[in-house]
């Protein structure tokens, strides 16, 4: 009788009955008369049980060895999961003579990250890497999930682009059939114009900044998770979805991904019903007055040690792990930014802290085509570039907003690691185009 596959996380549905599994050789205990060997497979991991004539399929092979394994289920309280297989025998499908760099089977990478990363095509295979990306794509499926909760729209915009228009970052430069294109830096232009088309959408994608930095928390390709909707009143709008997405990817992951979590003993952040928040001028303020930094007064920006001590007084002073840091100068905010009617130096904008790290930009935008027409001649920007992206304004759009989370970014936060290329699947960085 042929066995159809099961996965290793339904053994105990079936035990006592013979059952076939597929996957790697994740590890192997030559013990003598009994042996131990370790399959995994995309649920998980299994233990099975062979005599010294089992062994024969597997000599000379190593950990990766891809295998069929049919034997009968036993419960086994030392095994993982409670179960394991007895009166085995090994088929192999792709035998592997190499040994890898560095051991998969425990639960934390021993390598260097230079090693890691130049090896990451067999690394992402370790337990703690599988979990790390397995809530990478948790953070994604939450914020569909909540935003689709909420009658958005998913869209996705052209990442090849006629001019490099956004300000804020440097872009990279492709030959585009004899003609200059551009990667984009955001989807921003193109989900504003389709909230005159659906009012609220979203988009989970990459984006491109050629900015030269070398540093543990930027890469220079990551993916955006994007939001634009219509019909508010102002930025605090923008900010109280922003915390319902936030509430909403951090439910998901506890959902759905509690394995992971528990693998990696993740400290779940602590999000207040409301997020607190701090105008960027008051802030400016309590950094010199509070924590004695001379610097910070008068700048038009906020430096990373900066947030880390905001994000301190938010954890200290409103037991918050998250701090939106609002109203900061016009002069550092991109020229569709809506400004402050009370203050036009400032904006109606705002940026989010997680755990003193800078996590999302967001705010209002400008939506009345006169005032597109007045930023671009305040800015000195050539009216060409511009005009399928004003066109949208001169037929009617609302008052709306967005922001952008960094995925990356927000599963280093989460999971306190010290460097986002730990997040990234295969990071692009100014050293690294490879693997």
């Amino acid at each position: 009788m042929e066995h159809q596959r099961i996965l290793t996380r339904e053994l105990g549905q079936h035990v006592g009955q013979q059952v076939r599994l597929k996957g790697w050789l994740h590890r192997l205990r030559k013990l003598g008369e009994v042996n131990f060997l370790v399959l995994r497979d995309r649920a998980g991991i299994a233990q099975c049980v062979l005599g010294p004539a089992d062994l024969a399929p597997l000599h000379g092979l190593l950990v990766e060895t891809v295998i069929d394994v049919v034997g009968t289920v036993v419960e086994a309280a030392q095994a993982p999961g409670g179960f394991e297989l007895h009166q085995v025998t090994v088929e192999v499908i792709s035998p592997v003579h190499d040994a890898t760099l560095f051991a998969l089977y425990k639960n934390t990478i021993r390598a260097t990250l230079p090693t890691f990363l130049d090896h990451a095509v067999v690394g992402h295979r370790a337990p703690d890497r599988r979990a790390v990306l397995k809530l990478s794509s948790g953070v994604m499926a939450g914020f569909r999930e909540t935003l689709r909760a909420r009658d958005f729209t998913e869209i996705q915009t052209p990442k090849l682009v006629a001019s490099a228009t956004e300000s804020g970052a440097n872009v990279f430069g492709v030959e585009y059939f004899g003609r200059n294109a551009y990667l984009a830096q955001s989807p921003q232009f193109y989900k504003q114009i389709m909230v005159g088309v659906f009012e609220r959408v979203f988009e989970v994608g990459p984006v491109f900044r050629a900015e030269p930095h070398s540093t543990t928390r930027h890469v220079n390709e990551y993916v955006s998770l994007d939001v634009e909707f219509g019909f508010i009143r102002d930025h605090f709008d923008v900010m109280a979805l922003l915390t319902e997405v936030i509430r909403g990817i951090l439910g998901y992951l506890q959902q759905h991904h509690a394995a992971e979590l528990k693998l990696l003993d993740v400290e779940m952040p602590i999000l207040p019903d409301s997020i607190p928040w701090i105008h960027f001028p008051k802030a400016q303020q309590m950094l010199h007055d509070q924590f004695g930094v001379t610097d910070a007064l008068g700048e038009p920006d906020l430096a990373p040690e900066h947030e880390r001590l905001l994000g301190q007084w938010a954890k200290n002073e409103h037991k918050s792990d998250f701090l939106f840091v609002t109203g900061y100068p016009m002069v550092k905010r991109p020229f569709y930014t809506h400004p402050d009617p009370a203050d036009a130096r400032y904006s109606n904008s705002f940026d989010l802290l997680f755990r003193g790290t800078e996590l999302v930009t967001g705010g209002q935008r400008l939506h009345l085509y006169k005032d597109y027409l007045e930023a671009a001649r305040r800015f000195n920007y050539p009216l060409e570039p511009f005009e399928t992206y004003f066109e949208t304004f001169k037929f009617g759009m609302p008052p709306h907003g967005g922001f952008a989370i960094g995925l990356e970014r927000f599963v280093m936060q989460l999971l306190c690691l010290d460097n986002i290329r730990l997040a990234t699947l295969f990071p692009r960085d100014i050293h690294r185009l490879t693997p």
